[in-house]
C-alpha cells in the first residue's frame, strides 16, 4: 500500500511513519504548509492521513488560535480542492480530530455518537472534520480520529512531565477531579492504521478505561518511585496556558464505544502497564 501522511515530522507522524514501512508499506512524508503541492504529490497513493495542525498545548493568544484554526480547517480545506484536480486521486481520507470536540465536562461521558461542545477547541473541532467530509464528494472514503491525551516517552505531555515528577515535584492540577482521557501512543498509531486498513467513520482514539488527573498524577508517581502530592494550582495553568488551560483544567470523560465495536483490539489499556512500558 502506498499512504501519503501529512505531518510526517510530527509527534503521532513519525511513530505511523515508521510502523507503515515496517508493515512494509510505501510511505510519502509531506506537509501542509503548501497545500496545492502536497495534494500534487498525493496523486497515486491508496490513502491519506492528515496529522497536520499547530500546536496545542501552548498559551492560547489571538494568533495562536488563529493558527490552530489555520493549520486544521483552511489549509486542508485547500488541500482537498486541490486534490480535486488530481487524476489518481487516493480511495481513503483519514483525518486527525480531538476529543475537544466535546467540550469539557466534570460528570458527562462522551461516546462517538454524542454532540459537540460549545467553546472554541469543540468549534475548531467541528469545522476540521466538516473540511474531512468534503473528502468524500471526491470519492473517498473517510475516517475521522478523535484523540486524547497520547503518551509516549519522546514527545506530548509526558516529555514535560516525567522530569517534574521524576525530582518528587508532581501532583495533580487543582482538585484532581477531571478526567483525562488517555491512550498510549502506540494504540494512538494502532487506531490510525485500523482506519487506513479499511474502517471509516467517527473513531474515539482513546484508551477503554479514562482516569481523573489526581489518579494519573498517582500512577505516574508510583511509576517513577516519587510521592505525587504537591498540587499545581488551576489559575497556574491559566497562566501558562490562558484560554487553553481548559484542556487541563476541566477535561473530559470520553470512551472508544464505536472503537471497540469496529475490532480494534488495545495494546495498553490500563494506564499503570501504559506508563510501565514507556519508562522501560
Amino acid at each position: 500500500m502506498r499512504v501519503t501522511v501529512l505531518g510526517a515530522s510530527g509527534f503521532i507522524g513519525r511513530r505511523l511513519v515508521a510502523a507503515l514501512r515496517a508493515r512494509g508499506d510505501v510511505v510519502v512524508e509531506l506537509s501542509l504548509r503548501d497545500p496545492e503541492a502536497a495534494a500534487a504529490a498525493s496523486a497515486g497513493s491508496d490513502a491519506v492521513v492528515n496529522l497536520a495542525g499547530a500546536p496545542i498545548s501552548v498559551r492560547w493568544t489571538p494568533a495562536i488560535k488563529e493558527a490552530l484554526k489555520t493549520s486544521r480547517v483552511d489549509l486542508p480545506r485547500r488541500y482537498l480542492a486541490a486534490l480535486a484536480g488530481v487524476a489518481e486521486r487516493p480511495k481513503a481520507y483519514v483525518s486527525a480530530s480531538a476529543v475537544g470536540y466535546y467540550g469539557t465536562s466534570r460528570s458527562a461521558t462522551f461516546v462517538e455518537t454524542s454532540p459537540p461542545g460549545d467553546d472554541f477547541l469543540a468549534g475548531v473541532c467541528v469545522a476540521w472534520e466538516a473540511e474531512a467530509d468534503t473528502a468524500a464528494t471526491l470519492g473517498m472514503r473517510v475516517a475521522k480520529l478523535r484523540t486524547g491525551l497520547v503518551l509516549g516517552s519522546d514527545g506530548g505531555a509526558l516529555a514535560m512531565l516525567f522530569p517534574v515528577f521524576r525530582l518528587g515535584l508532581g501532583g495533580p492540577v487543582g482538585d484532581g477531579g477531571q478526567w483525562y482521557s488517555w491512550i498510549h501512543a502506540d494504540d494512538a498509531v494502532g487506531i490510525i492504521l485500523h482506519a487506513i486498513d479499511g474502517v471509516e467513520g467517527i473513531l474515539n482514539a482513546v484508551a477503554p478505561k479514562p482516569v481523573t488527573n489526581r489518579d494519573f498524577s498517582r500512577a505516574l508517581g508510583r511509576v517513577v518511585h516519587r510521592p505525587a502530592f504537591l498540587p499545581t494550582p488551576a489559575f497556574a495553568t491559566g497562566l501558562m496556558l490562558g484560554e487553553g488551560a481548559i484542556i487541563v483544567n476541566e477535561g473530559q470523560r470520553v470512551l472508544p464505544q464505536r472503537t471497540l465495536a469496529t475490532g480494534y483490539v488495545f495494546r495498553h489499556p490500563d494506564l499503570a502497564e501504559a506508563l510501565s512500558s514507556l519508562l522501560a
